[in-house]
């Protein structure tokens, strides 16, 4: 940076804030580190008492801290986002839809490595409302060297940050149990999985009471597939006791089975399949009485047309226990994280 008189530094990038004070009205900065300086900011300058000004001098080889956040939101932004200006150097990113976010966690950390460079998201596989935030980006000093971000751009691939939309919206659902068949116990299930399937804007289009049969349930699930419908569910009967026979059922239909269990609690007896495509999944009983379970954490990625994989389910143990909060704030929490 270099000192200059204020009468000369239009067009230059101030190197410092510049505060003002109005006795009973306003005490801040009146210009901000950064701002490139107007014929008309001059004036005013000069009447803050800066006769002169310390400027900004680039050598042709640095880029300004905005310039350089353009360029990372170009690395980083992707599908269903919208962004704001850059503020002091900053650029954030909001969802445009309400959707899952995904972010390249990966490519994120090679961006991040090169230092001087700040891309920071929230959690991949969270559910997010349209105009949530979900991502800002910057540079940390006021001027970056091109070749570092030249480099930011070999280093990465296709936008890091994306959201997919909801765009499963219909359900069929197998009730297992003959306690519930019989009418000897009221079904509760279904009322509170349709409440949590219309938070994604899914609509259950069938129920079917199959009791303990596990034929039966094989054969409900193969009708259901073959009426046509977006997602299979079928609720109880997932432990591993010798008369709930809902994973057994599944097994039956010839889906390919991602995994019977998960390391989330609560929701460790929860069985995740694709019947050509169409993905079914065996509920335990938790699902109905607990706020939120390991059902909350697949149902996004399903309602997203997200495939998972039994990896993707094995990875959720980091994270994957519920603290029962007494104000719960899912999905902006620790759980599934």
């Amino acid at each position: 940076m270099r000192e200059i008189e204020t009468v000369n530094a239009a067009g230059h990038i101030l190197c410092h804030d510049i505060t003002q004070i109005i006795p009973g009205k306003f005490k801040g900065a009146r210009f901000k580190k950064g701002h490139v300086i107007r014929e008309e900011d001059i004036p005013v300058l000069i009447s803050l008492g800066k006769e002169h000004v310390f400027v900004w001098e680039n050598d042709g080889t640095l880029l300004h801290e905005n310039d350089a956040a353009r360029i990372l939101l170009r690395i980083c932004c992707g599908k269903g986002l919208e962004y704001t200006e850059p503020s002091e150097g900053k650029i954030e990113m909001k969802a445009l839809c309400d959707g899952l976010l995904k972010v390249d966690e990966e490519g994120l950390y090679r961006l991040n490595s090169l230092g001087s460079i700040c891309a920071a998201a929230v959690h991949t596989d969270t559910p997010v409302k349209a105009g949530d935030r979900v991502c800002g980006v910057r540079v940390i000093p006021l001027a970056v060297k091109k070749e570092l971000m030249e480099r930011a751009v070999t280093v990465t691939g296709k936008p890091l940050i994306n959201i997919l939309p909801y765009v499963k919206k219909h359900a069929r659902v197998a009730v297992t149990g003959n306690e519930i068949k019989s009418g000897i116990v009221k079904d509760k299930f279904t009322e509170t999985l349709g409440n949590k399937l219309a938070e994604y804007g899914i609509g259950i289009d069938e129920v079917v009471y199959t009791g303990d049969d596990s034929k039966y349930i094989t054969d409900t699930i193969l009708g259901f597939a073959e009426a046509g419908t977006d997602m299979i569910f079928c609720t109880g009967g997932m432990s591993v006791d010798p008369d709930d026979k809902t994973p057994l059922a599944i097994r039956n239909t010839g889906a390919d089975i991602i995994s019977y269990g998960a390391p989330v609690l609560p929701g460790a007896m929860v069985m995740l399949a694709y019947l050509d495509g169409v993905p079914v999944a065996g509920l335990p009983g938790c699902v109905m009485y607990a706020r939120r379970t390991v059902f909350d954490l697949l149902l996004p990625r399903i309602a997203a047309d997200d495939p998972v994989s039994r990896k993707d389910i094995v990875r959720l143990g980091a994270g994957g226990f519920c603290r029962n909060c007494e104000i719960c704030t899912f999905p902006n929490c620790g759980f599934g994280k």
